[in-house]
């Protein structure tokens, strides 16, 4: 059997494996760079981005629970300008390939004015638009459940991006095959599905919500079946390439994402269990292929639904 092939083609963008690290556990990367090489990645997700610097939800923000964890960071980041300014000129020295950048804001002027400021930055393979952060009040618009909300984004920040838009869908939509639809059909280059299921963990001492922002986002293995259902469902309906995220603990869930019918996987919660997961898999995913005879992982992307 020859060499299995890990590249898969996001759009026209080629990746050399589908492994990438989720926005909001990885960082920036430079905290996994004693733990291995971070070129080997397909790409990652940047630490959600926000128009102004925020210093997130009160501690405790994370709590774990079994099956997974809860979190309630609520976007901590340095905002925009310093993203620009300070850390992307970091990330060059260290990082040799593209990354997602993710945004999230609660209007549309504000997701325009990010996109402007990013739009010349070539390290930034595709924007990944995050509509979905459960862990964020006082939005304007309700971009992740409101078609028309969600179309009004896309058409507006379409014309001035110069990078592809991946729209990051909640599981908590209404009809997330609507929204997919209205994403793709409003101009949208991907999906990334899913984001965090909202729950709630109580201090069994204090008969009180664990974390001071009460509920939280639900991530881990626990999150698979539920990401899986969602990249199934919307893979039949959408023809853009999709970015699937939740659960993923190893190299056989990686096929099984893409079985359902994602082109490339985002590693969340297991980066915080295991900082070497997403190289590990990496190099996992050759002998699985061979076991599984998978020549090419791009031909099975999809598969579930032949």
């Amino acid at each position: 059997m020859i060499k299995p092939k890990l590249s898969v083609k996001l759009g026209e963008w080629i990746l050399d494996n589908p492994i990438i690290p989720a926005s909001g556990t990885f960082g920036y990367g430079f905290e996994h760079i004693p733990f291995y090489d971070i070129n080997v990645l397909g790409s990652f997700a940047i630490k959600g981005t926000t128009i102004k610097p925020r210093f997130g939800n009160e501690l405790p923000r994370i709590g774990e629970i079994s099956g997974g964890m809860i979190n309630s960071v609520g976007l901590q980041n340095p905002g925009i300008d310093s993203l620009v300014k300070d850390i992307i000129p970091e990330l060059k020295k260290i990082y040799h390939k593209k990354i997602v950048a993710n945004i999230a804001a609660g209007t549309i002027k504000d997701f325009c004015e990010m996109i402007y400021k990013l739009n010349n930055e070539e390290i930034i393979g595709v924007y990944e638009i995050n509509v979905s952060c459960p862990n964020v009040c006082n939005q304007e618009y309700d971009f992740s459940n409101d078609p028309l909300h969600l179309q009004e984004l896309i058409k507006t920040i379409k014309p001035i991006s110069k990078k592809p838009l991946f729209i990051k869908l909640s599981p908590l939509s209404t009809d997330i095959v609507k929204m997919a639809i209205t994403a793709q059909n409003a101009g949208a280059d991907g999906l990334t599905l899913i984001n965090t299921m909202p729950g709630l963990m109580i201090d069994s001492k204090t008969a009180k919500p664990f974390m001071p922002n009460r509920i939280g986002g639900i991530s881990g293995p626990m999150l698979k079946p539920i990401a899986l259902r969602a990249i199934y469902l919307c893979y039949k309906v959408v023809n853009i390439p999709i970015m699937g995220c939740g659960g993923i603990s190893n190299a056989a869930d990686v096929l099984e994402m893409m079985y359902a019918g994602a082109t490339a996987v985002q590693i969340g919660a297991m980066n915080l269990v295991d900082p070497a997961i997403c190289a590990n898999i990496i190099k996992e995913l050759p002998q699985i292929m061979v076991k599984a005879k998978i020549n090419k992982l791009s031909d099975i992307i999809g598969k579930a639904h032949e």
